[in-house]
């Protein structure tokens, strides 16, 4: 019973650093969600990419993100659920859907969407503790992100989403 202190001190320091952001990351308050992320790495890997996932959509006059109103004015009580859905979107629909010959581009692709998967993660255990809750105007705001994708074939529309991914990183960045 003598080294349990220093083993009970041992172990909360182990989890408070545990807890600490990694250099880079920011903690993003999403409704009474906190996460830990680094937009930059994201952003890097994207700006990385992005000519060449761009020039690959055919269809410059619509967009999927920022159709009027799509993430603009989201409430802060329904910032989590959003995020929460948007990250699942890209997880299970667009990164999927988004290979090209280049595998650098692939590289690239991979590591983002291991990123948001991580997230998704996180937000998922909010989401379960009821601390992620879906207001109707988040619902109705994600069914149109899912309306605007589901009007073009699976490739373009993986391609337009993965290219618009400067338009979330923007809004969590503002919303943060």
């Amino acid at each position: 019973m003598r080294g349990s202190p220093l083993s009970l001190c041992l172990l909360s320091m182990s989890c408070w650093v545990n807890l600490m952001p990694t250099a880079g990351d920011k903690i993003f308050h999403f409704g009474t969600c906190r996460v830990s992320m680094s937009v930059a790495e994201i952003r890097a890997g994207f700006t990385a990419i992005k000519a060449n996932i761009q020039s690959r959509d055919p269809i410059r006059s619509l967009s999927i993100l920022s159709h009027p109103h799509s993430l603009h004015k989201v409430k802060s009580s329904d910032r989590c659920c959003i995020t929460h859905h948007l990250f699942s979107f890209y997880v299970d629909k667009v990164f999927k859907h988004c290979r090209t010959e280049d595998s650098f581009v692939n590289r690239k692709i991979s590591s983002i969407a291991n990123s948001f998967l991580s997230l998704r993660r996180r937000l998922g255990q909010c989401h379960e503790q009821n601390n992620c809750v879906c207001g109707e105007e988040s619902t109705e705001k994600f069914k149109q992100i899912l309306a605007n994708y589901e009007g073009l074939n699976v490739t373009s529309a993986a391609m337009k989403s993965l290219g618009e991914l400067d338009i979330l990183l923007d809004w969590m960045e503002k919303s943060h």
